[in-house]
């Protein structure tokens, strides 16, 4: 798939709890990190790899988001917005979205700034004759708790409780899915991808793409925190 043919949905519509006055007025996707909202950062990031086509997944605060981005058009960029009026969670939200969102599409949650090709991601997840792709990293609980195991290309098992000792990835924070999966999700409810997934491992619907760099999040202080230095070494 060419560059210009990929679509990435952010998932912002998340109200940030763990942030707590950080914040109160406005959503973490707009929170400024080394001079510009954290949303900014991944756009850039996707720019650079010659993608333009995004949408964005807005709830709390969504209208502010809208409002600080536009059409996309002062960044290169062709930017559509699904809002929800009630929290949907991470696949309700795409299946708001459905009337916007392309034959396959990539998600990435609206904290996380990811390492990724993802030209090479999306080739990938084309070439095999699955529903779904979810981005692994060989964690071990070094940057969260591990919650996801692996074997022969495929997600195997994936808990954020109940864990067995193979779980040593975590879910990256990148997914794709071929659009005939929001006929899994039900609509108008709430629903979240640790919801959906246990039905495509059922089905050996999901397949796994490793990642060899570390992610970053601002989903927490100590994320915030470690997101600033990595910037600050890149300058």
């Amino acid at each position: 798939m060419l560059p210009n043919d990929i679509q990435i949905a952010i998932l912002a519509g998340g109200l940030a709890t763990r942030l707590a006055d950080l914040t109160s007025k406005a959503p973490k996707s707009l929170l400024k990190i080394q001079g510009k909202p954290f949303i900014e950062h991944q756009l850039e990031q996707f720019k650079r790899q010659g993608i333009r086509d995004i949408v964005v997944c807005t709830g709390h605060f969504g209208e502010q988001i809208k409002d600080n981005l536009g059409s996309g058009a002062r960044h290169g960029l062709n930017i559509r917005y699904s809002h929800e009026d009630k929290p949907l969670g991470t696949a309700g939200a795409l299946k708001n979205a459905e009337n916007l969102l392309k034959d396959s599409f990539i998600t990435i949650y609206g904290d996380s700034y990811l390492s990724l090709d993802f030209n090479s991601l999306s080739g990938y997840f084309l070439e095999k004759d699955r529903l779904a792709l979810m981005t692994v990293y060989k964690n071990y609980d070094r940057h969260d708790r591990s919650n996801t195991s692996v074997s022969g290309g495929l997600v195997t098992g994936y808990s954020k409780n109940g864990r067995t000792p193979d779980m040593v990835y975590i879910d990256y924070g990148a997914h794709v899915f071929r659009k005939k999966i929001l006929d899994l999700i039900p609509p108008d409810c709430y629903y979240p991808l640790e919801d959906l997934f246990p039905s495509l491992i059922f089905r050996k619907q999901l397949l796994a793409f490793e990642a060899t760099e570390r992610f970053y999040e601002i989903g927490s202080r100590q994320g915030l925190k470690e997101f600033n230095e990595y910037l600050r070494g890149k300058a």
